[in-house]
């Protein structure tokens, strides 16, 4: 077998870039690519999109060799190996969205040549790389497994996590013949310590779904236990810790506010909707969805339910929304419950301002673009303050020492001295407070 050196990876965003990085400074000749001029622009000037890759790092890729490149413009005959890495969306009725992963084929329809090994990153259903996807290659006339090589290698990578990304991270490779697959290995191999293969594609598919429904699943299952607290007047937070002792058998999720980011959100609905086309309806995982889909107008009944308690409605308060971001410490906001929690607030006359260190302007479900203000002047602005993300940037003691009331979906305020009803918390009601007459536990 030939040794792979020279490869393409085509889309440049959170799974492409440090894909493209590794690659270069394994020493391979690569060739990133990406349909974005723009994004194309930023990352030849040495300026990094993602969080992941810093840009002293992606410069000193840029220098050792690391070109990068629009589609009109990027030498992918010359590839040895090309890596797809583009989004999976799913559209308005949760339908799985292949379009960008087809685009992504349609390009390379044009440009593969015999001998070359095409690898699918993105995370989908299986029978994509061996049904769509090889169909659209296959249009160039050249026959997958026969003239060129094709196989599937999920990305593991976990935004705001640069680890996530690094070589002790194992590698899942399934090759539609064996020489694709043992190619896969061999070019992953320089950038990863371990890498595994299994049978098929559609099985390599299949088992980057169950990691990411996996999380879905026991995110959901906390989530709804959140809910029973509140009702029982119990702190979820402490039950978790408490259960967390365990040295075995059990597994730390927490509840929040929604889930977010490319994966968790979507990822479960094209496992469900590929189980659909085979008369199986996947109730525990459609199940999951929709308790995760619905914390954030249960976060938005708990800011009108705060403002109550001081006598005022949501119709009309001004609330100031703490990380919008869909997880701690990063800029990604794609699919962030924040969106859908904002609009809710606003859906309900609430006013809303937002404060996020990482994240200068956010677009909430509703399309409405609203750029952050800085956090003092959110906190002598607002009537109620509710935290979403919480990022270690934040001034947390500056937060929880000025603000009068707060609803707290993320457990930020734990460890700081609390007044008696200042802070009223998901899964666990309201700080300092025990039940009375007055204001009994939930029932």
């Amino acid at each position: 077998m030939t040794t792979d050196r020279r490869v393409a990876v085509v889309g440049l965003g959170y799974v492409g870039l440090p894909l493209a990085v590794s690659f270069a400074e394994a020493g391979l000749d690569v060739e990133g690519i990406d349909v974005s001029e723009t994004r194309v622009g930023t990352i030849r000037a040495g300026r990094s999109p993602i969080d992941d890759i810093s840009d002293e790092r992606l410069g000193a890729a840029l220098r050792s060799g690391l070109r990068v490149s629009a589609h009109d413009e990027a030498r992918v005959a010359e590839a040895d190996a090309v890596f797809v890495c583009v989004p999976t969306p799913i559209n308005s009725t949760k339908d799985p969205d292949l379009g960008p992963v087809l685009a992504a084929a349609g390009y390379l329809r044009e440009h593969v040549r015999e001998g070359q090994l095409i690898v699918l990153q993105s995370t989908t259903y299986p029978g994509t790389t061996m049904g769509p996807f090889r169909e659209v290659l296959e249009g160039s006339g050249l026959v997958a497994g026969k003239d060129f090589d094709l196989a599937y290698a999920p990305e593991r990578v976990n935004p705001g996590d640069p680890a996530s990304a690094a070589r002790a991270v194992p590698r899942l490779v399934g090759g539609m013949t064996p020489r694709a697959g043992e190619r896969a290995i061999a070019l992953l191999g320089h950038i990863n310590d371990t890498v595994v293969s299994v049978s098929s594609p559609d099985a390599a598919e299949m088992a980057k779904l169950l990691e990411n429904v996996f999380r879905n699943v026991n995110i959901a299952f906390v989530n709804q236990l959140a809910l029973l607290c509140e009702r029982m007047d119990l702190d979820v937070w402490e039950i978790i810790d408490a259960a967390a002792t365990k040295p075995f058998g059990f597994m730390r999720f927490t509840p929040g506010p929604g889930v977010g980011g490319h994966c968790i959100p979507v990822d479960p609905y094209y496992l469900s909707w590929r189980a659909r086309e085979f008369d199986f309806v996947d109730r525990f995982i459609e199940l999951a969805g929709d308790i995760n889909l619905a914390m954030p107008r249960h976060v938005v009944d708990l800011v009108a339910e705060a403002l109550n308690d001081r006598g005022q409605a949501i119709r009309g308060a001004k609330v100031g929304v703490v990380g919008v971001a869909f997880k701690p410490n990063v800029q990604d906001d794609r699919n962030s419950p924040a969106a859908e929690v904002i609009a809710g607030v606003t859906g309900r006359g609430g006013d809303v301002r937002f404060h996020d260190p990482h994240v200068p302007s956010f677009r909430d479900a509703d399309g409405v673009v609203r750029d952050g203000v800085d956090l003092p002047s959110l906190l002598a602005w607002a009537d109620v303050m509710l935290v979403v993300t919480a990022h270690r940037a934040i001034d947390w003691a500056s937060l929880y020492g000025t603000a009068d009331l707060v609803v707290d979906t993320v457990n930020s305020s734990a460890g700081h001295d609390l007044a008696e009803r200042q802070v009223l918390r998901l899964g666990a009601g309201w700080s300092g407070a025990m039940a009375t007459p007055e204001h009994p536990a939930r029932r």
